[in-house]
């Protein structure tokens, strides 16, 4: 005879021990192959994870268990996004906590929860079910929190105080933190208001994560300084010599595709298809033993997909632009960018420099023109540029208007100006396509000129002097005052980035030799144009111990600069990296063609214009002999 009582006893003794059993002792690698997927949104090789793949990450991964600080600086290509999630998978599953991950924008940390997270939740089995939709009706679940038994995981942005303002936590996981904001709102450091969250918790830990930039003013430098300073260490498949992986070693002859890596103890070749065995044999070294915490520095020339030939051809594109080598030396080499402070340029460098040919005339090679207009006093300044392949630049001329900027005069004479077009070497008559006119002194008047003025390409822009900024950020409706009336959204103004604009000037203006970014400026420009041009540097300020760099004035006229800046950011309201010079050439035909070639000319370039306002006056009428 059965007894019950002792059945019903025995599955509840099971049932016990299953929910009070520990979870197993595995380390989060361990946890990383028994549990993780990579889905398919976010990865090129969906399925399985295997840390044996990307051997580097081992390491990494096992030491955010056993050390309260864990320090990366990486280029971009090293899957330390997979990192990051594969540390959120192993503690919702095994060691549930209160996390905290910070990016640098709320929009930023909303875009991972969407295309990483989400992801990963579905398609790893361990994961289901631990962790509320926020699509459920558990309300504690939204896209930037979710909750889960034993803790939670909040995303917050390191631009946003009241993000940072959480719940205590125990892990806090930081991702690319050089580009965090100096200070979150007034409330200062964002790392130091998130670590203060985990101070009650013993176990707390830390994770900084970040591709690198400026030397000297890197987040992620200062961690790494403090560090152990662990570089990965890896065998010549001819000699056995383990070496560290270095740019300078990787060598080409012709084209760069079939680039090679060259040993530095035997000097033989080694090809990209050995590099997936030395990166499984490799092993993290520490060059600073005396480092508070584990610091890993690890570059794309490690990731064992990537070739060497790509990183190479990366190389090529962008060594004649200084900007894009900064890029290439940040996010591919992950390395710092080593910028000297307070470096001048001198304006006769560029005067003795000129190149033949005449102001109001257009070399061959440029193609497209912007012009750019600062709005001063007693006075507007206006400079017209021409574009080419690559943003190769002329100066085309630099035209004065003198007169008071709240009288119609010395707007009729801009718009006069604005209306000509200019001689091409072809034969061809060129329009000014864009022009950016800065609203920073008289923003009504400048609202005004552009309002009964659509379709011509006209942008009033507004100049930010705050580090990182796009070059032409999203505009914002205006309102408009016209004798004595409101006019609500009649024109949209333009936040330009003028800091980051005056980096790539400065850049270009020292490249050595034409090519990608060269500025060339024609005969016969007088000296204070030079002077204008160069009348700032960019110097290191430290506010609350932070260094923040800023453009300050060496003189008092700086006006040529302002419109360079301004006509700059009216090429890229044209799409001047989007255009198909090819076409663009074949419209460069006697000036009775290129009269007739506007529809031709916007299926090159994406122009970007206001839509008609109705009761817009029409064009005015051009002067005659404007030059005489």
């Amino acid at each position: 005879m059965v007894n019950y009582s002792l059945a019903k006893a025995e599955d509840l003794i099971q049932i016990s021990a299953q929910i009070f059993r520990p979870p197993p002792k595995l380390t989060l690698s361990q946890w990383a192959d028994t549990y993780r997927v990579l889905s398919p949104e976010s990865s090129a090789e969906p399925g399985q994870f295997r840390t044996s793949r990307i051997e580097y990450l081992r390491e990494m991964q096992d030491s955010v268990a056993e050390a309260d600080t864990v320090v990366v600086m990486s280029s971009a290509q090293i899957a330390k996004t997979t990192f990051i999630e594969n540390v959120i998978g192993y503690h919702i599953h095994l060691d549930p906590c209160p996390m905290l991950f910070i990016n640098p924008t709320l929009e930023m940390s909303e875009t991972f929860s969407k295309d990483r997270l989400d992801p990963m939740l579905r398609d790893c089995e361990c994961l289901h079910g631990l962790v509320a939709s926020s699509r459920s009706r558990d309300k504690n679940s939204t896209i930037l929190h979710k909750v889960f038994r034993g803790g939670h995981l909040t995303m917050a942005g390191a631009n946003s105080p009241a993000s940072l303002a959480s719940r205590p936590v125990r892990k806090v996981l930081f991702d690319e933190v050089d580009r965090f904001a100096i200070t979150a709102g007034l409330e200062g450091d964002p790392i130091k208001i998130a670590k203060r969250r985990a101070a009650r918790f013993w176990n707390r830990g830390f994770l900084l994560c970040s591709t690198p930039t400026i030397k000297g003013r890197s987040r992620i430098e200062t961690a790494w300084l403090e560090s152990d300073q662990r570089r990965y260490y890896v065998p010549c498949p001819h000699c056995g010599h383990f070496q560290i992986l270095r740019w300078g070693q990787i060598k080409w002859e012709g084209s760069p595709e079939a680039a090679w890596y060259e040993c530095e103890e035997c000097s033989r070749r080694i090809e990209s298809y050995s590099k997936p065995q030395m990166v499984l044999a490799g092993q993290w070294r520490p060059t600073n033993p005396l480092g508070r915490y584990p610091g890993f520095h690890i570059w794309e020339g490690y990731f064992p997909t990537t070739p060497w030939g790509k990183i190479a051809d990366e190389f090529l594109s962008c060594k004649d632009d200084s900007e894009q080598l900064k890029v290439f030396v940040n996010t591919v080499l992950g390395e710092l960018w080593n910028e000297d402070e307070g470096e001048e340029l001198e304006w006769h460098t560029l005067l003795e420099r000129a190149d033949p040919y005449e102001p109001l005339t257009v070399p061959e090679q440029a193609l497209i023109l912007t012009a750019g207009v600062d709005v001063q006093g007693d006075r507007l300044e206006c400079s017209v540029w021409g574009w080419g392949e690559r943003e190769e630049a002329w100066l085309i001329y630099h035209a004065v208007f003198w007169g008071d900027p709240t009288e119609d005069v010395v707007w009729t004479d801009l718009d006069l100006f604005l209306s000509n077009t200019f001689d091409h070497a072809s034969g061809a008559k060129l329009k000014i396509r864009a022009t950016c006119i800065d609203t920073g002194y008289k923003p009504q008047e400048v609202y005004n000129f552009v309002r009964v003025r659509p379709g011509r390409g006209l942008y009033p822009v507004r100049g930010s002097s705050t580090p990182g900024r796009p070059i032409l950020g999203k505009p914002t409706p205006q309102e408009v005052s016209y004798k004595g009336k409101i006019l609500k959204k009649s024109v949209r103004l333009w936040p330009v980035g003028t800091d980051t604009i005056k980096g790539v000037l400065y850049a270009r203006l020292r490249l050595p030799k034409p090519g990608t970014g060269y500025l060339h400026f024609p005969i016969g420009i007088e000296p204070e144009y030079y002077e204008q041009l160069t009348a700032e540097k960019r110097v290191t300020k430290y506010t609350r111990g932070f260094a923040k760099q800023e453009w300050v004035k060496k003189r008092k006229r700086n006006e040529a600069l302002d419109c360079w800046v301004y006509a700059y950011a009216a090429a890229h309201a044209l799409g001047i990296n989007r255009v198909n010079w090819a076409a663009l050439k074949a419209t460069a035909k006697p000036a009775k063609a290129q009269d007739t070639s506007e529809t031709q000319d916007n299926e090159v370039i994406e122009e970007v214009t206001e839509k008609p306002v109705k009761g817009a006056n029409k064009k005015p009428k051009r002067r005659k002999n404007w030059y005489s």
